[in-house]
């Protein structure tokens, strides 16, 4: 993971010296410093002590130990750097961005985590940045971290193509596969000894914009081939593939000068990955009447929907409210705690004494069920968040 974000960022410095020509250059370095501290009333993951992720609560009683804790944390902070050059094949940016939420090794650490490091000019892009299959744009203005459990949210590395730029705006990528959520790799998502994941092709994703006046509109699509590899010498062979597939319809309306309608929703199988916080994207099907086959993995289906509501109450005062589920169609070889249900709620009262600050207390609730055991579980958690956002240009002439 080091060197793939040295090569980016050497990437990029090449891209920016091979390109500029004698404009000038606009230099940004913008963050955030932010503290959360609440309470949850039950129990999740320890890892995510900070975060609502309805695939952490327990699936067995106590499997986390015992409810209510109080948590502080500084892992929102976040800091970013941006450039824009004018060039003969147009406009050069580039964006270097990282917060402290660990993920990977360092889950449950104030770490370093890559957001960004990302290079486009004229219809190209390249590096680390959204997966042109989420729309990070349907987030609501809330302060949970990780937010709604219906959202596709995943950066990925990818080589973009975009054609069509402005009030209509059409893109494609290939993407890095195998990618699961944020960091990490598929080989940890097979729990089977002698099988090898085998990525011969990367994912393809392409999205659609229409903005106007009233807001926009987005269809997103993605597609990718996932493969295994029985590598074991026994009489079984499981090796085998699966076709993932899946459809985002996104929006923003703005239905009146205070409100604006946040929506999304998902269909696909095979594309857990690339949601906010899902399952498996293989699951395990019994096929008792092949001898030489007895199981196979199939890409598991998945629905997705978010719905919130966006509303400013004046300009010191705003508010957020909203629900999302996922549900995921399990197999009959997974186990009876298998994820199936995931659903979010929350609500927030949101503070602005100066435009780069904010004070703001928001109430979460999640909730998961499991495939076949009858086992349900809930979370409730009050979270208080303080913010102070910067933001400084700098200028530079390139002409010597």
């Amino acid at each position: 993971m080091k060197k793939s974000i040295f090569t980016l960022a050497l990437s990029l410095i090449f891209v920016f010296l091979f390109a500029q020509d004698e404009k000038k250059t606009v230099f940004e370095i913008s963050g955030q410093v932010m503290t959360d501290m609440g309470y949850n009333f039950n129990q999740s993951n320890p890892d995510y002590y900070d975060v609502m992720r309805p695939t952490q609560l327990p699936a067995y009683k106590n499997q986390y130990g015992v409810d209510g804790n109080v948590f502080f944390g500084v892992r929102q902070s976040m800091l970013g750097f941006k450039s824009f050059t004018p060039t003969k094949y147009g406009e050069l940016t580039t964006r270097f961005a990282f917060d402290l939420f660990g993920v990977g090794n360092d889950a449950g650490k104030t770490a370093f985590h890559i957001l960004y490091a990302y290079a486009e000019l004229g219809m190209l892009g390249v590096g680390h940045n959204w997966s042109l299959f989420c729309d990070f744009d349907g987030f609501p203005n809330m302060v949970e971290y990780w937010g709604p459990v219906g959202m596709s949210l995943c950066k990925n590395v990818q080589v973009r193509f975009i054609p069509i730029q402005g009030k209509n705006r059409l893109a494609f990528a290939l993407e890095r596969p195998g990618a699961s959520a944020d960091e990490g790799i598929y080989r940890n998502r097979i729990e089977l000894d002698s099988i090898s994941p085998r990525f011969s092709l990367p994912d393809l994703s392409a999205e659609f914009r229409m903005s106007r006046s009233w807001g926009y509109v987005e269809l997103a699509g993605l597609v990718r081939k996932i493969e295994w590899v029985d590598q074991a010498t026994h009489a079984y062979d499981i090796s085998g593939s699966a076709i993932g597939w899946g459809f985002n319809l996104s929006t923003n309306l703005k239905i009146s000068k205070k409100d604006v309608f946040v929506g999304q929703a998902i269909i696909g199988q095979g594309i857990q990955n690339y949601m906010n916080d899902a399952p498996t994207d293989i699951g395990i099907k019994n096929d008792f009447s092949n001898a030489k086959s007895p199981i196979k993995g199939v890409a598991l289906p998945l629905f997705t929907f978010e719905t919130y509501l966006n509303h400013q109450w004046n300009e010191k005062f705003s508010s957020a409210i909203g629900y999302s589920a996922i549900h995921t169609e399990n197999t009959d070889g997974q186990h009876a705690d298998a994820f199936r249900n995931g659903r979010y709620a929350s609500t927030n009262l949101l503070f602005y004494p100066t435009p780069t600050m904010m004070a703001g207390v928001e109430l979460q609730w999640i909730n998961r069920e499991n495939y076949n055991d009858g086992w349900k579980s809930s979370a409730t958690r009050v979270q208080f968040s303080f913010r102070y956002s910067f933001k400084q240009e700098f200028y530079k002439s390139n002409k010597n």
